[in-house]
């Protein structure tokens, strides 16, 4: 049993959401941005977070996305399981058939429970809850300082370059040679 990129890189992207979302909604390339998550992998999965009803979306200027329900209200394993990930931990993805017949393998009631003690711990934890833990406050505080500084030093060069342009003049004729030159 494994816990793929799907499932982590969901948890991840809502947890980000949950953080930023205070100010109106949020875009998925400031997530993508933040997490490191690429931005066509974080459509994928928010499709389906939209479907689950895990975020709602707003379309045109200053859309994105928002959390469907309060940060309370939203489980590590409703974030999952609305992504089709499995936590299962048999290798008969709970059907019973271990063996490769009807019967189930010697540890099959094991490995069931394991499934149900994971689906047991995920659902136990909110966003809230994880948006109060010190090592996730942390680590948003570093990932929003970083974003920060970059964005900072991309409008310094935006500005230094704009410096360096020749004035605009009123008629709209800056950077035009004239017949005289």
């Amino acid at each position: 049993m494994k816990l793929t990129t799907k499932g982590r890189y969901a948890v991840t992207a809502v947890l980000d959401l949950a953080f930023h979302n205070d100010n109106g909604p949020v875009s998925l390339a400031e997530i993508s941005e933040r997490q490191g998550i690429s931005l066509s992998y974080l459509e994928q999965l928010f499709s389906k977070l939209r479907r689950n009803n895990i975020v709602v979306s707003t379309r045109g200027p200053g859309g994105g996305y928002s959390l469907a329900s309060p940060d309370n209200e939203i489980t590590m394993a409703q974030i999952i399981v609305a992504v089709d990930e499995s936590y299962d931990a048999t290798s008969c993805g709970g059907e019973g058939n271990c063996s490769g017949d009807s019967y189930h393998c010697l540890t099959h009631d094991l490995w069931i429970e394991l499934s149900e003690d994971i689906h047991q711990f995920l659902n136990s934890i909110t966003l809230q809850e994880m948006k109060l833990r010190r090592d996730v406050i942390e680590v948003n505080v570093r990932q929003d300082a970083e974003h920060t500084d970059s964005q900072a030093l991309l409008d310094q060069i935006v500005s230094d370059q704009l410096d360096e342009q020749p004035a605009a003049v009123s008629d709209g004729s800056a950077g035009r040679l004239s017949a005289e030159s």
